[in-house]
């Protein structure tokens, strides 16, 4: 299966929405469920000796699914979404890897302690 296919199953399998703000709201917060279930997942079975990697790998098919949502909703192709990310990526660490100066990005960055004083 390819990710326009998968994207196209996701949304055979979703519910259907009268209102579009509580379709949006109801993926977005799905979404973020899921990647809380993954990091409960994640502390069980590092911090508590209880092995729990199935549900991770349950839990990011589960958050991939309301990621495809979102961008049914928004018109998006997925794929697009995912290159567009790496495209983002090469750019931001032309080396390959991440340093601190990467994280300084020229500039664009807030230091929210800043904000504070």
């Amino acid at each position: 299966m390819n990710l326009k296919e998968y994207q196209e199953l996701c949304g055979k399998t979703a519910k259907k929405f009268d209102d579009p703000e509580k379709e949006i709201m109801t993926w977005g917060l799905g979404l973020t469920g899921e990647a809380g279930d993954i990091g409960g997942c994640i502390k069980k079975t590092y911090a508590h000796d209880n092995d729990q990697k199935q549900g991770i790998r349950e839990n990011i098919g589960d958050m991939l699914w309301y990621a495809a949502m979102i961008c049914n909703f928004f018109n998006w192709n997925f794929e697009d979404v995912l290159k567009e990310n790496i495209e983002k990526l090469k750019k931001r660490y032309p080396e390959g890897k991440f340093t601190t100066e990467h994280a300084k990005r020229k500039g664009e960055r807030i230091d929210w302690n800043e904000k504070e004083k």
